[in-house]
C-alpha cells in the first residue's frame, strides 16, 4: 500500500487495528476443545458473573461469522476503511521447524489479493497453554526457537507478504511485530539476521515493532517502535486494593483440584477494574523511550475465556474511548508522517470483550468514536 494513498479523505494519523483470526474451525481446538471450536464458542456461551455484568456480548452486523468466507473478509474491511483505520495486523503464528496454525484467513487475502485493504504481521511468540480454562501448566503448543536456519525459513514463508502491495509500510519497510521480545530474548540477533535477508531480498529492510510491558533496554534496543498494551499495562501498574492481594495469592496457586479453586470460582473475581482509571493512567503516564508508540484499548473482558479468573473493565463506552484514542493521537503529532502509526486493541478479540466490530448493544458507536477522532481538523 503507497504511504500516500491510504485513505479517501485526510487523517490524523496511521491507525492500525489488531486482527484476530481463530474465527474458524481447525483440527487442533477440535482435539482440545470440541468439533467445531472457534473463538464464537467461547462467546455465545459466556454468562454474567455479577450484577450489571454485561455478557454475552453478540456481534450485531456481522453475526457470527466464518473467515474463510471472503466477502466477510471484504465487509470488515470496507467498515475499517470508513472509520479511517488503514491497516489490519494479523497475529500471526511460528511456533518453530514450520509449525504453523490459524493461517488460512490471512494466506486466502494474500492469495487472493482481497480485500484491497492493508495489512501487516503480529508475531504472537509465546506457546498456547490451557491457561484460558484453569489450566496454565498445560501446554497445547510450545514456541521454539531451533535457530537461525528456522528464522531464515520463517522469512521466506513471508517473503510474499512482506512483497505485497497492500502490505502497512513504513519509509518502504514492511512493518512487523513481536509480541514477548522477552520470550524471544535473542532480539539482536533475529533483528539483524531478518534485516539482512529483507535487503537480500530487494527490500529497503524492515520496521520492527517490540511489543513489551517490560522495559529491558537491552532486549529492546533492535527495535524500531516500542509498543505497551493492555489490559496488562494497566492491570500491572494499578494501585493495589486488600481484594487484589488476595486473589492474587490464591491465583498464584494451580488450585485447579482444591477446596480453594471451589471457593475461588464462586465467591472471588473476576477482577473488576474502572476503564475511567484505565484512561487516566494512560493521559497521565510518560513513556520513558521515545521509541514508545500508543496501543489504545477500547474494552476488556476476558471472562469468556477465563471465568472468574478473568479481569473486566467496568464503564466502558465509545466516549470514553474516544477521548483515549485523542489523547493517543496527540503522542504522535511530533513523528513524521510515516511514523504516525497509532495501534487499537482490537479489531475483533471477542472473547476478551476487545473489538471494534458491530455489537448487539453499541452497534456502530466505537467505530463512530474511531472515525471522529481520525479525522484530521477541519475534515
Amino acid at each position: 500500500m503507497d504511504e500516500n494513498e491510504r485513505s479517501s479523505r485526510p487523517v490524523r494519523a496511521r491507525a492500525v487495528a489488531f486482527y484476530l483470526p481463530q474465527f474458524h474451525p481447525v483440527p487442533e481446538n477440535d482435539t482440545w476443545w470440541g468439533a467445531g471450536f472457534t473463538e464464537w464458542t467461547n462467546v455465545a456461551k459466556a454468562k454474567p458473573l455479577f450484577k450489571g455484568h454485561w455478557q454475552p456480548r453478540l456481534p450485531a452486523d456481522l453475526g457470527f461469522y466464518d473467515l474463510r468466507v471472503p466477502e466477510v473478509r471484504e465487509r470488515q474491511a470496507d467498515l475499517a476503511r470508513h472509520a479511517g483505520i488503514e491497516a489490519f495486523c494479523y497475529w500471526h503464528y511460528w511456533f518453530g521447524n514450520g509449525r504453523r496454525i490459524l493461517e488460512r484467513p490471512f494466506n486466502e487475502v494474500l492469495a487472493s489479493g482481497r480485500p484491497d485493504f492493508g495489512f501487516c504481521l503480529a508475531w504472537a511468540n509465546q506457546p498456547w497453554t490451557g491457561v484460558w480454562h484453569g489450566q496454565p501448566k498445560t501446554t497445547l503448543l510450545d514456541q521454539t526457537y531451533p535457530g537461525e536456519a528456522d528464522h531464515a525459513a520463517h522469512f521466506e514463508t513471508l517473503l510474499p507478504a512482506f512483497r505485497d502491495h497492500r502490505y502497512f509500510k513504513v519509509d518502504g519497510k514492511p512493518l512487523f511485530a513481536i509480541y514477548d521480545p522477552d520470550h524471544l530474548r535473542e532480539t539482536a540477533g533475529f533483528v539483524a539476521q531478518w534485516q539482512a535477508l529483507a535487503q537480500a531480498a530487494g527490500l529497503p529492510g524492515l520496521y520492527f515493532i517490540g511489543m513489551s510491558n517490560k522495559y529491558d533496554k537491552e532486549l529492546l534496543a533492535p527495535f524500531d517502535r516500542l509498543m505497551s498494551f493492555g489490559p496488562g499495562n494497566y492491570i500491572d501498574t494499578r494501585p493495589r486494593t486488600n481484594f487484589d492481594r488476595i486473589t492474587d495469592r490464591l491465583n498464584r496457586f494451580d488450585m485447579t483440584r482444591s477446596t480453594y479453586a471451589r471457593f475461588k470460582n464462586r465467591y472471588l473475581g473476576p477482577h473488576r477494574h474502572d476503564y475511567r482509571n484505565v484512561v487516566d493512567v494512560f493521559m497521565t503516564h510518560e513513556d520513558q523511550d521515545p521509541r514508545s508508540t500508543p496501543c489504545i484499548i477500547p474494552n476488556w473482558d476476558n471472562t469468556p475465556r477465563s471465568g472468574r479468573r478473568g479481569h473486566v473493565f467496568l464503564n466502558t463506552s465509545p466516549d470514553l474511548y474516544e477521548k483515549m484514542l485523542r489523547h493517543g493521537l496527540k503522542q504522535v503529532e511530533g513523528h513524521k508522517q510515516a511514523e504516525r502509526i497509532i495501534f487499537i486493541k482490537a479489531w475483533n478479540e471477542w472473547a476478551e470483550g476487545n473489538y471494534l466490530e458491530p455489537d448487539a448493544k453499541y452497534g456502530t458507536a466505537f467505530l463512530d468514536a474511531t472515525r471522529r477522532a481520525l479525522a484530521a481538523e477541519g475534515v
